[in-house]
């Protein structure tokens, strides 16, 4: 797939939305749409308290088979294709067949990459350099660290097609949004709609929140019942002209 066939559904607003929500209600919303397979399992994040909202670019290594490793890895192979790919809002996502003992990615090419405009590094594989990339300070999910390099497991064999990671189907141009949970994959098409109704999930959640804190029983309020609805409706209302 060429760059400029790449979907890129993140308008400001749709970024910043989606930057305010919970991993866990992106997570919620896609089940309610019967996508189940969207939370990349296992995959922890290297620093805390960080979000990551942007445009996967992917990478897929396969498994080494010696006689095709010179020809897969000489010259500008995959790997170095889309590192140099990168732009504004990307993600770097690469399927690594969960093998957690070669590198997939190093501090060289992670520093290229966010020099290029990634946002952060998703991978099912390991880092390598580990302490060096979390210097750089930007948003990274992994699955583990190792010192070997990918010539010990992997071949990079394609860029920017559709990838399994973590289990999960990724397309070029699929959202990936990160918290302290983890990473979930948005597909590009549902991005705003998904986002819309995340928000507007949330909202109910806060009424329900404030309610349990002072007391309450999360009966009828978690999830919301018809018969508190318009008690959460006057609530929004209090809290619309309050802001």
């Amino acid at each position: 797939m060429e760059p400029s066939d790449i979907p890129n559904v993140l308008t400001d607003e749709l970024r910043a939305t989606l930057s305010s929500l919970a991993v866990a209600t992106i997570t919620h919303q896609l089940q309610g749409r019967q996508i189940r397979n969207t939370f990349l399992s296992e995959l922890k994040p290297l620093l805390p308290n960080q979000r990551l909202v942007g445009r996967a670019r992917t990478l897929r290594y396969v498994a080494l088979r010696e006689d095709r490793l010179p020809e897969l890895s000489a010259g500008q192979n995959a790997q170095r294709r889309v590192v140099e790919a990168m732009s504004d809002g990307d993600v770097l996502v690469i399927e690594a067949r969960d093998v957690p003992d070669a590198g997939t990615v190093g501090d060289i090419y992670a520093m290229r990459a966010y020099h290029l405009g990634a946002l952060g590094i998703v991978t099912d594989g390991a880092l390598r350099d580990t302490g060096a990339i979390a210097e750089l300070g930007r948003p990274v999910y992994h699955r583990s660290s190792h010192g070997a390099t990918w010539g010990r497991q992997h071949m990079p064999f394609s860029y920017d097609e559709p990838i399994t990671c973590a289990g999960v189907f990724i397309e070029p141009g699929d959202i990936i949004v990160g918290d302290d949970d983890g990473a979930v994959v948005i597909p590009h098409a549902l991005a705003a709609e998904v986002a819309a109704d995340a928000e507007a999930q949330e909202h109910r959640e806060a009424f329900a929140i404030e309610r349990v804190r002072s007391g309450e029983s999360p009966r009828g309020l978690f999830p919301l019942s018809d018969e508190r609805r318009p008690e959460y409706e006057e609530w929004s209302r209090q809290k619309g002209s309050s802001s």
